[in-house]
C-alpha cells in the first residue's frame, strides 16, 4: 500500500463529465489499497474569467480581494470531485486551503507556501477518506484567502505530498510523460521513463510546459518523486502505477535505475523571448550595472548577455534577452535611465527563439556545446547569443528557424526514436 496524492489540471476538469473521468481513476487508485489524496485546478479558462471579472470591476483592484475571487475556480471542482466520487461509493471530503490550514507568505496573488498542517488530513487518508484539495490557494497570516499565481496548483501538489509523506506525487496532464522534445515538432521524440530533478528544473526554465518550474523547485528541496501521466485514457485502462509515464527523482536514485544514461537529456525551445541591443555604451567600470539596475529593481529577468568588443571610442554594444511579455516595460525603464547609462539608441528584435539542450551528462562529458554549434552552423542556423550552466546550454536563433533547430539537434544528439 502506497500514500499517494494526485493532481489535475483545467484540462482535465473542464467539465462534469472529465470530472467522472477523474473520479474513476481515483477511485481506481483507492480500490487498489492505497490512501489518496487529490488536488485539483480550476476548470479550463476559468480562471482567466474571474481575473477579467476583476479587471472589469476595477483595473486597480486590490490584490487580497482579486484572491478571493480567483480562488474560487479551485473552490468548485474540488466539490464536484468529491461530490463525484461519492457517487462511485467512496468517502471522499474537499478540504479547502483555509481548512487544513496551508499557511502561505509574502503578497497576495503570489503568496509563497510556508506550511501546511497535515495532521488531521492524514487521519483521515489512514480512515479511508479521499481528501480533495483545491489547489493554488493557502492562508496568509491574517486569516485570508490567498493565492500561489498562475499555474500554483503543481507547486500545491508537491506541498501536500511533502507534508503527508506521500510514497510519490501523480501529476496528471493533457500530455502522458516527458518527451526528449516537443513531439508537435519531431516525430521520432521519446517518452523519457526517468528525468532527475536538475534536469526537469532546466527543461521547465527554458520553456518545457509539461510542469511548473516552481514546483519542481519544491519537488527537488523535499525529495518528494514525481510521475508525469496522461488523464485522457480509457476507462478500463490499468492503475496509475502501471501506466507508463515519467518518474521525476533524484540525481542518485536515477543512477541506481540507469548506469548508461543518455547524454542529453531533451531538447527545448521558448519563442517568449525579445533581444535588446544598446549601441555605442561607454566601456568602462559600472556601465553595465547601470543598464541591468533598473531592470532587476523591476524584477526584470534578463537571460542572455552579450558585451561584445570594445570600439576605438572607448565604446561598446551590449545585447540581452527578456521575456517577450516584458519588452515594452523593459524599453521604457532604458529609456528613462538613457542619461545615466550613456547608450546612442535600443534596438528591440522580437524575432527570435531560444533553444536549449539539457542533459546531466554534460557534467563529465565534454564536447556539447560543439556538437550543438556545428549542428546548426551545417544548417545555416546564426546564433545570436549564448548561455550555459552546468547541465543546459542554450542559444539565442532567428525564430524561423526554430523548428528546423529542434530537429537537427535531436538528431545531432541521438535522441530520435528508432523506428519499429
Amino acid at each position: 500500500m502506497a500514500r499517494i496524492v494526485m493532481k489535475f489540471g483545467g484540462t482535465s476538469m473542464a467539465g462534469t463529465e472529465r470530472i467522472r473521468r477523474v473520479a474513476r481513476i481515483v477511485k481506481r487508485q483507492q480500490d487498489a489499497g492505497h490512501e489518496v489524496a487529490v488536488v485539483v485546478s480550476a476548470m479550463a479558462g476559468e480562471t482567466d474569467r474571474l481575473v477579467n471579472f476583476c479587471r472589469e470591476a476595477n483595473s486597480l483592484y486590490d490584490p487580497a480581494e482579486y484572491d478571493v475571487v480567483v480562488a474560487s475556480g479551485e473552490q468548485v471542482t474540488s466539490g464536484l470531485l468529491a461530490i463525484a466520487l461519492q457517487a462511485l461509493g467512496a468517502n471522499a471530503r474537499s478540504w479547502l486551503g483555509w481548512q487544513l490550514p496551508i499557511k502561505t507568505v509574502e503578497a497576495h496573488a503570489k503568496a509563497r507556501i510556508d506550511s501546511i498542517d497535515a495532521e488531521a488530513l492524514i487521519a483521515e487518508m489512514q480512515r479511508g477518506v479521499i481528501a480533495v484539495i483545491p489547489g493554488f490557494q493557502g492562508m496568509s497570516e491574517d486569516g485570508r484567502v490567498t493565492t500561489l499565481g498562475r499555474g500554483g496548483s503543481d507547486t500545491s501538489a508537491v506541498a501536500v505530498a511533502a507534508a503527508v509523506k506521500a510514497d510519490r506525487c501523480d501529476i496528471y496532464t493533457d500530455v502522458d510523460g516527458v518527451y526528449t522534445t516537443d513531439p508537435r515538432i519531431v516525430a521520432k521524440a521519446r517518452k523519457l521513463a526517468n528525468v532527475t530533478y536538475e534536469e526537469m528544473l532546466e527543461l521547465a526554465s527554458v520553456g518545457a510546459k509539461v510542469l511548473q518550474t516552481r514546483s519542481v523547485g519544491l519537488a527537488m528541496k523535499e525529495g518528494v518523486r514525481v510521475q508525469v501521466l496522461s488523464s485522457f485514457i480509457d476507462d478500463d485502462a490499468p492503475a496509475a502505477d502501471t501506466i507508463p509515464g515519467t518518474m521525476i527523482v533524484s540525481d542518485e536514485e536515477l543512477e541506481g535505475m540507469d548506469m548508461e544514461r543518455q547524454l542529453i537529456t531533451g531538447i527545448a525551445h521558448d519563442k517568449n523571448e525579445a533581444k535588446i541591443t544598446l549601441t555605442r555604451v561607454p566601456d568602462k567600470p559600472g556601465a553595465v550595472a547601470n543598464i541591468f539596475g533598473p531592470l532587476a529593481e523591476a524584477a526584470i529577468n534578463v537571460d542572455m548577455i552579450i558585451q561584445n568588443v570594445g570600439r576605438d571610442k572607448g565604446e561598446t554594444d551590449v545585447t540581452f534577452t527578456v521575456p517577450a511579455a516584458d519588452l515594452a516595460r523593459s524599453l521604457d525603464l532604458l529609456e528613462g535611465a538613457k542619461e545615466s547609462i550613456g547608450f546612442n539608441r535600443i534596438i528591440p528584435d522580437t524575432n527570435v527563439a531560444k533553444i536549449s539542450v539539457v542533459g546531466v551528462g554534460m557534467k563529465s562529458h565534454a564536447g556539447v556545446a560543439s556538437t550543438m554549434f556545428k549542428a546548426l552552423a551545417d544548417r545555416g542556423v546564426n546564433i545570436q547569443a549564448i548561455s550555459t550552466s552546468e547541465i543546459k546550454v542554450s542559444v539565442l536563433i532567428e525564430e524561423d528557424y526554430t523548428e528546423l533547430a529542434v530537429r537537427v539537434l535531436h538528431t545531432a544528439y541521438g535522441l530520435d526514436a528508432v523506428e519499429a
